[in-house]
Protein backbone atom coordinates (compact mmCIF):
# COMPACT_ATOMS: atom_id res chain seq x y z
CA UNK A 1 0.00 0.00 0.00
CA UNK A 2 2.95 1.97 1.04
CA UNK A 3 6.06 2.54 1.62
CA UNK A 4 5.06 3.34 5.06
CA UNK A 5 4.84 0.01 6.92
CA UNK A 6 1.46 -0.58 9.45
CA UNK A 7 3.77 -0.78 12.52
CA UNK A 8 5.26 2.70 11.72
CA UNK A 9 4.09 5.43 13.53
CA UNK A 10 5.44 9.21 12.96
CA UNK A 11 5.70 11.59 16.21
CA UNK A 12 6.89 14.78 15.59
CA UNK A 13 7.90 17.07 18.08
CA UNK A 14 7.48 21.05 17.24
CA UNK A 15 6.63 24.19 19.17
CA UNK A 16 4.76 23.40 21.87
CA UNK A 17 0.84 24.35 22.35
CA UNK A 18 1.22 27.13 19.56
CA UNK A 19 -1.87 27.59 16.81
CA UNK A 20 -2.31 29.99 13.85
CA UNK A 21 -5.39 32.13 14.41
CA UNK A 22 -5.89 33.39 11.23
CA UNK A 23 -8.28 31.14 8.82
CA UNK A 24 -8.07 29.91 6.45
CA UNK A 25 -4.25 29.20 8.07
CA UNK A 26 -2.01 29.42 5.00
CA UNK A 27 1.79 28.16 5.89
CA UNK A 28 3.98 30.92 7.06
CA UNK A 29 6.30 30.57 4.12
CA UNK A 30 6.20 28.94 0.09
CA UNK A 31 7.24 25.92 0.18
CA UNK A 32 8.57 24.89 -2.75
CA UNK A 33 5.65 22.03 -3.36
CA UNK A 34 2.72 24.52 -1.91
CA UNK A 35 0.50 24.68 -4.62
CA UNK A 36 -1.76 28.36 -3.68
CA UNK A 37 -0.65 31.85 -3.56
CA UNK A 38 -1.61 32.55 -0.10
CA UNK A 39 1.46 33.06 2.48
CA UNK A 40 -0.17 33.67 6.30
CA UNK A 41 1.69 36.83 7.88
CA UNK A 42 1.79 34.53 11.91
CA UNK A 43 4.00 31.30 12.08
CA UNK A 44 1.87 28.32 11.66
CA UNK A 45 3.12 25.43 13.87
CA UNK A 46 0.62 22.84 12.53
CA UNK A 47 1.63 23.36 8.98
CA UNK A 48 5.22 23.18 9.49
CA UNK A 49 3.76 19.92 11.73
CA UNK A 50 2.40 18.00 9.13
CA UNK A 51 4.53 18.74 6.48
CA UNK A 52 7.54 17.49 8.89
CA UNK A 53 5.56 14.51 9.82
CA UNK A 54 4.58 13.83 6.31
CA UNK A 55 8.66 14.17 5.40
CA UNK A 56 9.67 11.88 8.41
CA UNK A 57 7.44 8.99 7.13
CA UNK A 58 9.53 8.90 4.26
CA UNK A 59 6.76 9.76 1.75
CA UNK A 60 7.78 11.34 -1.61
CA UNK A 61 11.67 11.34 -0.89
CA UNK A 62 13.12 11.68 -4.30
CA UNK A 63 11.17 14.39 -4.64
CA UNK A 64 11.01 16.70 -1.27
CA UNK A 65 12.11 20.22 -1.71
CA UNK A 66 10.90 20.26 -5.67
CA UNK A 67 7.40 21.64 -6.73
CA UNK A 68 6.56 17.92 -7.46
CA UNK A 69 7.18 16.45 -3.96
CA UNK A 70 3.57 15.12 -3.05
CA UNK A 71 3.83 12.73 -0.09
CA UNK A 72 0.47 11.37 -0.32
CA UNK A 73 0.83 10.36 -3.90
CA UNK A 74 1.55 6.79 -2.33
CA UNK A 75 -1.37 6.49 -0.30
CA UNK A 76 -4.37 8.49 -1.72
CA UNK A 77 -4.69 8.58 -5.95
CA UNK A 78 -5.88 11.26 -8.16
CA UNK A 79 -9.68 11.52 -8.37
CA UNK A 80 -10.50 9.70 -5.03
CA UNK A 81 -12.87 10.75 -2.68
CA UNK A 82 -11.07 11.87 0.97
CA UNK A 83 -13.33 12.00 4.32
CA UNK A 84 -11.39 13.92 6.78
CA UNK A 85 -13.04 13.25 10.13
CA UNK A 86 -11.76 15.63 12.74
CA UNK A 87 -12.94 15.45 16.40
CA UNK A 88 -15.71 18.30 16.92
CA UNK A 89 -17.06 16.97 20.04
CA UNK A 90 -18.18 20.01 21.41
CA UNK A 91 -17.39 23.74 21.21
CA UNK A 92 -18.00 24.68 24.80
CA UNK A 93 -15.35 24.02 27.63
CA UNK A 94 -16.75 24.58 31.36
CA UNK A 95 -14.08 26.30 33.02
CA UNK A 96 -12.21 27.91 29.47
CA UNK A 97 -13.20 30.26 27.07
CA UNK A 98 -10.67 29.07 25.03
CA UNK A 99 -10.54 25.57 26.19
CA UNK A 100 -12.23 24.67 22.84
CA UNK A 101 -8.35 24.97 21.71
CA UNK A 102 -7.72 21.44 23.50
CA UNK A 103 -10.76 19.69 23.45
CA UNK A 104 -11.55 19.36 19.52
CA UNK A 105 -9.14 19.35 16.49
CA UNK A 106 -7.60 23.07 15.45
CA UNK A 107 -8.63 24.27 12.10
CA UNK A 108 -4.53 24.44 11.25
CA UNK A 109 -4.08 21.06 11.36
CA UNK A 110 -7.35 20.82 9.56
CA UNK A 111 -6.04 23.14 6.67
CA UNK A 112 -2.62 21.48 6.35
CA UNK A 113 -3.67 18.01 6.10
CA UNK A 114 -6.32 19.23 3.28
CA UNK A 115 -3.44 20.72 1.19
CA UNK A 116 -1.26 17.51 0.94
CA UNK A 117 -4.72 15.66 0.09
CA UNK A 118 -5.61 17.97 -2.71
CA UNK A 119 -2.34 17.32 -3.53
CA UNK A 120 -2.83 13.91 -4.28
CA UNK A 121 -6.52 13.62 -5.62
CA UNK A 122 -6.04 16.37 -8.37
CA UNK A 123 -9.04 18.82 -9.60
CA UNK A 124 -10.80 15.77 -9.94
CA UNK A 125 -10.91 14.52 -6.22
CA UNK A 126 -12.84 15.43 -3.65
CA UNK A 127 -12.76 16.24 0.23
CA UNK A 128 -15.03 15.83 2.60
CA UNK A 129 -14.93 17.03 5.56
CA UNK A 130 -17.58 15.47 8.07
CA UNK A 131 -17.99 14.61 12.02
CA UNK A 132 -21.57 13.39 13.83
CA UNK A 133 -20.68 15.95 17.54
CA UNK A 134 -22.33 15.80 20.35
CA UNK A 135 -26.11 16.22 19.89
CA UNK A 136 -26.16 19.23 22.36
CA UNK A 137 -23.21 21.00 20.05
CA UNK A 138 -23.63 24.14 18.07
CA UNK A 139 -22.10 22.94 14.53
CA UNK A 140 -21.95 26.51 13.46
CA UNK A 141 -20.28 27.71 16.12
CA UNK A 142 -17.55 25.42 15.88
CA UNK A 143 -17.36 25.75 12.16
CA UNK A 144 -16.69 29.86 13.02
CA UNK A 145 -14.14 28.96 16.18
CA UNK A 146 -12.42 26.35 13.54
CA UNK A 147 -12.40 28.39 10.43
CA UNK A 148 -14.08 25.18 8.00
CA UNK A 149 -16.53 27.71 6.59
CA UNK A 150 -12.84 29.98 5.34
CA UNK A 151 -11.20 26.85 4.55
CA UNK A 152 -14.55 25.36 2.69
CA UNK A 153 -14.52 28.57 0.42
CA UNK A 154 -10.89 29.07 0.18
CA UNK A 155 -10.65 25.37 -1.99
CA UNK A 156 -14.25 26.34 -3.97
CA UNK A 157 -12.75 29.75 -4.71
CA UNK A 158 -10.51 27.89 -6.49
CA UNK A 159 -12.61 25.59 -8.25
CA UNK A 160 -11.97 22.35 -5.96
CA UNK A 161 -14.47 20.56 -4.62
CA UNK A 162 -14.77 20.84 -0.62
CA UNK A 163 -18.12 19.41 0.99
CA UNK A 164 -18.41 20.76 5.06
CA UNK A 165 -21.04 18.44 6.53
CA UNK A 166 -23.03 18.02 9.72
CA UNK A 167 -23.52 14.18 10.22
CA UNK A 168 -26.22 14.57 12.75
CA UNK A 169 -29.84 14.10 12.46
CA UNK A 170 -30.49 16.17 15.49
CA UNK A 171 -29.45 19.57 17.07
CA UNK A 172 -30.03 19.60 20.77
CA UNK A 173 -30.29 23.31 22.79
CA UNK A 174 -29.56 22.40 26.89
CA UNK A 175 -30.37 24.70 29.37
CA UNK A 176 -28.53 24.25 32.75
CA UNK A 177 -27.54 20.50 31.69
CA UNK A 178 -31.04 19.70 30.83
CA UNK A 179 -32.60 19.59 26.63
CA UNK A 180 -35.20 21.96 26.30
CA UNK A 181 -35.25 21.86 22.45
CA UNK A 182 -34.33 18.87 20.00
CA UNK A 183 -34.27 20.02 16.72
CA UNK A 184 -34.45 17.95 13.06
CA UNK A 185 -31.57 18.50 10.65
CA UNK A 186 -31.61 18.18 6.89
CA UNK A 187 -30.31 14.51 5.97
CA UNK A 188 -26.71 14.28 4.85
CA UNK A 189 -26.78 13.92 1.17
CA UNK A 190 -25.00 10.37 1.28
CA UNK A 191 -27.56 9.54 3.19
CA UNK A 192 -26.73 6.26 5.74
CA UNK A 193 -25.90 2.79 5.76
CA UNK A 194 -27.12 0.15 8.44
CA UNK A 195 -24.64 -2.65 9.34
CA UNK A 196 -25.46 -5.99 11.48
CA UNK A 197 -21.89 -7.13 12.35
CA UNK A 198 -23.37 -10.28 13.87
CA UNK A 199 -21.35 -13.12 15.05
CA UNK A 200 -18.38 -11.00 14.13
CA UNK A 201 -18.87 -8.67 16.37
CA UNK A 202 -17.25 -7.38 19.80
CA UNK A 203 -20.09 -7.67 22.11
CA UNK A 204 -20.90 -11.26 21.02
CA UNK A 205 -20.71 -13.40 24.40
CA UNK A 206 -20.89 -10.21 26.33
CA UNK A 207 -23.22 -10.80 29.15
CA UNK A 208 -25.06 -7.02 28.81
CA UNK A 209 -27.65 -7.42 25.82
CA UNK A 210 -31.03 -5.54 27.29
CA UNK A 211 -28.86 -3.52 29.78
CA UNK A 212 -27.20 -1.10 27.20
CA UNK A 213 -27.13 2.55 28.15
CA UNK A 214 -26.91 4.41 24.75
CA UNK A 215 -26.83 8.35 24.29
CA UNK A 216 -30.86 9.24 24.70
CA UNK A 217 -32.74 8.75 27.95
CA UNK A 218 -34.75 5.92 25.81
CA UNK A 219 -32.18 3.08 26.76
CA UNK A 220 -34.97 0.68 24.45
CA UNK A 221 -33.29 2.03 21.40
CA UNK A 222 -29.80 0.71 21.77
CA UNK A 223 -30.52 -2.49 22.90
CA UNK A 224 -33.09 -3.23 20.37
CA UNK A 225 -30.31 -2.73 17.96
CA UNK A 226 -28.27 -5.25 20.34
CA UNK A 227 -30.45 -8.15 21.11
CA UNK A 228 -30.99 -11.79 19.26
CA UNK A 229 -27.60 -11.94 18.06
CA UNK A 230 -27.91 -8.54 16.45
CA UNK A 231 -25.34 -6.01 17.10
CA UNK A 232 -26.77 -2.60 14.37
CA UNK A 233 -25.26 0.36 13.54
CA UNK A 234 -25.71 3.35 11.63
CA UNK A 235 -23.26 4.79 9.59
CA UNK A 236 -22.86 8.14 7.67
CA UNK A 237 -22.67 6.89 3.85
CA UNK A 238 -19.94 9.19 3.08
CA UNK A 239 -17.63 7.06 5.63
CA UNK A 240 -18.40 3.83 3.91
CA UNK A 241 -18.74 5.59 -0.03
CA UNK A 242 -15.47 7.60 0.05
CA UNK A 243 -11.77 5.98 -1.34
CA UNK A 244 -10.14 6.94 2.00
CA UNK A 245 -10.90 8.07 5.07
CA UNK A 246 -8.40 10.01 7.03
CA UNK A 247 -8.83 11.24 11.27
CA UNK A 248 -7.97 14.04 12.30
CA UNK A 249 -8.31 13.31 16.23
CA UNK A 250 -7.44 15.30 19.23
CA UNK A 251 -5.12 13.69 21.63
CA UNK A 252 -6.69 13.44 24.87
CA UNK A 253 -8.11 11.52 27.95
CA UNK A 254 -11.66 9.82 28.10
CA UNK A 255 -13.63 9.23 30.95
CA UNK A 256 -15.18 5.82 29.50
CA UNK A 257 -12.22 4.76 27.53
CA UNK A 258 -9.33 6.26 29.09
CA UNK A 259 -8.12 8.12 26.06
CA UNK A 260 -9.44 9.13 22.92
CA UNK A 261 -7.41 8.81 19.63
CA UNK A 262 -8.38 7.49 16.01
CA UNK A 263 -10.45 4.77 17.49
CA UNK A 264 -12.53 6.32 19.54
CA UNK A 265 -12.90 9.25 16.87
CA UNK A 266 -14.97 7.11 14.89
CA UNK A 267 -17.67 7.60 16.69
CA UNK A 268 -18.62 10.90 14.58
CA UNK A 269 -19.36 8.58 11.48
CA UNK A 270 -22.31 7.08 13.01
CA UNK A 271 -25.59 8.57 11.74
CA UNK A 272 -27.29 7.82 15.16
CA UNK A 273 -25.69 7.70 18.24
CA UNK A 274 -28.63 5.86 20.31
CA UNK A 275 -27.65 2.29 18.31
CA UNK A 276 -24.23 2.83 20.25
CA UNK A 277 -24.27 1.23 23.68
CA UNK A 278 -21.98 3.69 26.02
CA UNK A 279 -21.87 1.36 29.15
CA UNK A 280 -24.25 -1.41 30.55
CA UNK A 281 -26.27 -0.80 33.44
CA UNK A 282 -25.54 -2.75 37.00
CA UNK A 283 -23.25 -4.00 39.14
CA UNK A 284 -19.59 -5.60 37.91
CA UNK A 285 -21.05 -8.09 39.71
CA UNK A 286 -24.09 -8.76 37.64
CA UNK A 287 -22.26 -8.35 34.40
CA UNK A 288 -22.94 -4.06 34.28
CA UNK A 289 -20.09 -1.20 34.16
CA UNK A 290 -21.73 1.60 35.05
CA UNK A 291 -19.92 1.94 38.92
CA UNK A 292 -17.37 0.18 40.45
CA UNK A 293 -19.52 -0.71 43.29
CA UNK A 294 -23.09 0.51 42.92
CA UNK A 295 -24.31 0.88 45.95
CA UNK A 296 -27.84 2.19 47.37
CA UNK A 297 -27.08 5.63 47.28
CA UNK A 298 -26.31 5.35 43.73
CA UNK A 299 -29.18 2.70 42.49
CA UNK A 300 -31.27 5.48 43.83
CA UNK A 301 -30.11 8.21 42.43
CA UNK A 302 -30.00 6.47 38.64
CA UNK A 303 -33.79 5.05 39.29
CA UNK A 304 -34.62 8.56 39.78
CA UNK A 305 -33.02 9.71 37.04
CA UNK A 306 -34.17 7.61 34.61
CA UNK A 307 -38.00 8.93 35.67
CA UNK A 308 -37.09 12.65 35.49
CA UNK A 309 -35.58 12.49 31.99
CA UNK A 310 -38.93 10.70 30.56
CA UNK A 311 -40.79 13.45 32.11
CA UNK A 312 -38.24 15.64 31.10
CA UNK A 313 -38.59 14.76 27.63
CA UNK A 314 -43.05 13.80 27.45
CA UNK A 315 -44.18 17.12 29.19
CA UNK A 316 -42.77 20.50 27.36
CA UNK A 317 -42.10 23.71 29.73
CA UNK A 318 -42.72 21.92 32.72
CA UNK A 319 -40.68 18.56 32.56
CA UNK A 320 -37.24 20.49 31.94
CA UNK A 321 -38.13 22.97 34.25
CA UNK A 322 -38.07 19.52 37.02
CA UNK A 323 -34.98 18.23 35.75
CA UNK A 324 -33.29 21.53 36.12
CA UNK A 325 -34.67 21.57 39.42
CA UNK A 326 -33.71 18.02 40.33
CA UNK A 327 -30.65 18.57 39.07
CA UNK A 328 -29.57 21.58 40.64
CA UNK A 329 -31.04 20.06 44.37
CA UNK A 330 -29.07 16.33 43.68
CA UNK A 331 -25.80 17.57 42.60
CA UNK A 332 -25.27 18.36 46.49
CA UNK A 333 -26.49 14.47 47.39
CA UNK A 334 -25.25 12.42 44.73
CA UNK A 335 -21.79 14.50 43.58
CA UNK A 336 -20.98 16.25 40.20
CA UNK A 337 -20.06 14.13 37.45
CA UNK A 338 -16.71 16.19 37.27
CA UNK A 339 -15.92 14.60 40.39
CA UNK A 340 -18.03 11.09 40.83
CA UNK A 341 -17.93 7.95 39.00
CA UNK A 342 -20.88 7.33 37.33
CA UNK A 343 -22.47 6.48 33.70
CA UNK A 344 -19.35 3.55 33.05
CA UNK A 345 -16.77 6.33 33.52
CA UNK A 346 -14.13 4.57 35.02
CA UNK A 347 -11.70 1.96 34.01
CA UNK A 348 -13.89 -0.84 34.41
CA UNK A 349 -15.74 -0.04 31.57
CA UNK A 350 -16.62 -2.68 29.65
CA UNK A 351 -18.91 -1.68 26.98
CA UNK A 352 -17.64 1.37 25.04
CA UNK A 353 -14.15 0.00 23.71
CA UNK A 354 -16.92 -2.81 21.82
CA UNK A 355 -19.02 -0.34 20.09
CA UNK A 356 -15.61 1.70 19.08
CA UNK A 357 -14.01 -1.22 17.76
CA UNK A 358 -17.16 -2.72 15.88
CA UNK A 359 -17.48 1.03 14.53
CA UNK A 360 -13.63 0.39 12.87
CA UNK A 361 -14.36 -2.73 11.66
CA UNK A 362 -17.00 -1.27 9.58
CA UNK A 363 -15.36 1.46 8.21
CA UNK A 364 -13.12 -1.40 7.61
CA UNK A 365 -14.36 -3.81 5.90
CA UNK A 366 -17.96 -2.29 5.24
CA UNK A 367 -19.73 -1.69 1.74
CA UNK A 368 -22.47 0.55 0.55
CA UNK A 369 -25.03 -2.37 0.52
CA UNK A 370 -24.44 -2.82 4.43
CA UNK A 371 -22.32 -6.07 3.39
CA UNK A 372 -18.87 -6.43 5.01
CA UNK A 373 -16.19 -7.42 2.54
CA UNK A 374 -13.59 -10.61 2.99
CA UNK A 375 -11.04 -9.97 5.01
CA UNK A 376 -8.76 -11.60 2.49
CA UNK A 377 -9.68 -8.56 0.11
CA UNK A 378 -8.18 -5.86 2.35
CA UNK A 379 -9.27 -3.65 4.42
CA UNK A 380 -10.05 0.21 3.48
CA UNK A 381 -7.63 2.70 3.70
CA UNK A 382 -7.90 4.21 6.88
CA UNK A 383 -5.16 7.13 8.05
CA UNK A 384 -4.52 9.22 11.16
CA UNK A 385 -2.28 12.47 11.91
CA UNK A 386 -3.28 13.51 15.58
CA UNK A 387 -3.29 16.91 17.06
CA UNK A 388 -1.33 17.07 20.08
CA UNK A 389 0.02 20.30 19.49
CA UNK A 390 -2.45 21.63 22.40
CA UNK A 391 -3.48 17.86 23.65
CA UNK A 392 -5.96 17.63 26.62
CA UNK A 393 -5.44 15.93 30.20
CA UNK A 394 -7.05 14.67 33.12
CA UNK A 395 -11.46 15.06 32.92
CA UNK A 396 -11.29 14.82 28.90
CA UNK A 397 -12.76 14.46 26.54
CA UNK A 398 -14.72 17.67 27.65
CA UNK A 399 -13.53 19.08 30.73
CA UNK A 400 -9.67 18.85 30.33
CA UNK A 401 -6.44 20.97 31.25
CA UNK A 402 -4.25 21.83 28.72
CA UNK A 403 -1.12 20.03 27.80
CA UNK A 404 1.20 22.13 25.83
CA UNK A 405 3.32 18.88 24.03
CA UNK A 406 3.95 20.01 20.58
CA UNK A 407 3.25 16.75 19.08
CA UNK A 408 1.69 15.64 16.15
CA UNK A 409 1.54 11.62 15.35
CA UNK A 410 0.76 9.95 11.66
CA UNK A 411 0.56 6.92 10.54
CA UNK A 412 -1.13 4.69 8.09
CA UNK A 413 -2.65 1.84 10.53
CA UNK A 414 -5.04 3.41 12.96
CA UNK A 415 -4.66 1.04 16.35
CA UNK A 416 -0.59 1.51 16.20
CA UNK A 417 -1.25 5.23 16.16
CA UNK A 418 -3.76 4.89 19.37
CA UNK A 419 -1.07 2.53 20.88
CA UNK A 420 1.65 4.77 20.66
CA UNK A 421 -0.25 8.22 21.68
CA UNK A 422 -1.08 6.11 25.07
CA UNK A 423 2.67 5.24 25.90
CA UNK A 424 3.52 8.71 24.75
CA UNK A 425 1.22 9.53 27.37
CA UNK A 426 2.84 7.65 29.84
CA UNK A 427 -0.10 4.96 29.90
CA UNK A 428 0.28 1.19 29.95
CA UNK A 429 -1.48 -0.05 26.47
CA UNK A 430 -2.82 -3.39 27.44
CA UNK A 431 -4.10 -1.22 30.30
CA UNK A 432 -6.64 0.39 28.42
CA UNK A 433 -9.09 -1.94 26.32
CA UNK A 434 -9.91 0.34 23.73
CA UNK A 435 -6.27 -0.04 22.80
CA UNK A 436 -4.81 -3.61 23.57
CA UNK A 437 -8.29 -5.23 22.25
CA UNK A 438 -7.81 -3.39 18.95
CA UNK A 439 -4.98 -6.20 18.37
CA UNK A 440 -7.05 -8.83 19.13
CA UNK A 441 -10.09 -9.01 17.34
CA UNK A 442 -11.87 -12.33 16.81
CA UNK A 443 -13.16 -11.88 13.45
CA UNK A 444 -12.23 -8.87 10.96
CA UNK A 445 -9.02 -8.12 12.13
CA UNK A 446 -7.80 -4.36 12.95
CA UNK A 447 -4.29 -5.77 13.08
CA UNK A 448 -1.28 -7.77 11.81
CA UNK A 449 1.15 -7.46 14.31
CA UNK A 450 0.98 -6.95 17.98
CA UNK A 451 1.77 -3.11 20.21
CA UNK A 452 5.12 -4.13 20.95
CA UNK A 453 6.10 -4.66 17.60
CA UNK A 454 5.76 -0.89 16.60
CA UNK A 455 8.69 1.56 15.95
CA UNK A 456 8.31 4.98 16.11
CA UNK A 457 10.12 7.69 13.67
CA UNK A 458 10.62 10.82 14.77
CA UNK A 459 12.96 13.99 14.47
CA UNK A 460 13.36 13.65 18.13
CA UNK A 461 16.49 11.08 19.02
CA UNK A 462 15.08 10.06 22.49
CA UNK A 463 11.66 8.98 20.31
CA UNK A 464 13.47 7.50 17.30
CA UNK A 465 13.04 3.75 18.45
CA UNK A 466 10.93 0.94 18.73
CA UNK A 467 7.96 2.44 21.11
CA UNK A 468 8.57 -0.47 23.82
CA UNK A 469 12.40 0.90 24.16
CA UNK A 470 11.46 4.41 24.84
CA UNK A 471 12.17 5.22 28.69
CA UNK A 472 9.23 7.03 30.54
CA UNK A 473 11.26 9.86 31.26
CA UNK A 474 10.94 10.52 27.76
CA UNK A 475 7.12 10.07 27.73
CA UNK A 476 4.87 12.88 29.01
CA UNK A 477 2.95 11.60 32.00
CA UNK A 478 -0.40 12.75 31.50
CA UNK A 479 -2.72 13.11 34.19
CA UNK A 480 -5.36 10.23 33.36
CA UNK A 481 -8.96 11.04 34.24
CA UNK A 482 -10.17 10.45 37.86
CA UNK A 483 -12.10 7.17 37.11
CA UNK A 484 -9.28 5.75 35.68
CA UNK A 485 -6.13 7.47 37.96
CA UNK A 486 -3.57 4.13 39.68
CA UNK A 487 -4.94 2.16 36.64
CA UNK A 488 -3.34 2.71 33.78
CA UNK A 489 0.00 4.55 33.87
CA UNK A 490 3.33 2.86 33.19
CA UNK A 491 4.92 4.36 36.36
CA UNK A 492 4.72 6.70 38.96
CA UNK A 493 5.09 9.90 37.69
CA UNK A 494 8.03 11.72 39.80
CA UNK A 495 9.91 13.34 37.19
CA UNK A 496 8.22 14.93 34.47
CA UNK A 497 10.89 17.59 33.83
CA UNK A 498 12.83 14.94 31.88
CA UNK A 499 13.57 14.98 28.05
CA UNK A 500 9.55 15.03 27.13
CA UNK A 501 9.98 19.27 27.84
CA UNK A 502 12.69 19.84 25.22
CA UNK A 503 12.03 21.39 21.63
CA UNK A 504 12.58 19.04 18.76
CA UNK A 505 15.95 18.42 18.15
CA UNK A 506 15.72 19.14 14.32
CA UNK A 507 13.50 19.96 11.64
CA UNK A 508 13.29 20.04 7.29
Amino acid sequence: MSGLPENTVVAWRGKRGEYSDQAPFSPAQRYPEYAFDDVSAEPNAAYEGVRGCFHTAGLDLAHFGMPEWNPLRELIHPGETVLLKPNMVHQRHPRDPQGWRYVITHGSIIRAVADYVWKAVGPKGKIILADAPQTDASFSEMTRLLGLDVIRDFYLARGLSFELIDLRQEEWTTHREVIVERRKLAPNPYGAVAFDLGQASEFVDHTGAGHYYGADYDAGVVNRHHSGGRHEYLIAGCAIKCDVVFSLPKWKTHKKAGITASLKNLVGVNADKNWLPHHTEGAPALGGDEHPNPDLKHRTERKMAAAIRGLSHRIPVVGPWLHQVARGLGKPVFGDTESTVRSGNWFGNDTIWRMCLDLNKIVFYGNADGSLRDPQQGRKRHYVLVDGILAGEGRGPLNPDPVPAGVLLFGVHPPSVDAACAYLMGFDPDKIPIVARAFQCRNFPLSDHGWRDIVLSSNDSAWNLPLVEIASRDTFHFEPHFGWKGHIEQAPALDTSADCTSEAVSQP
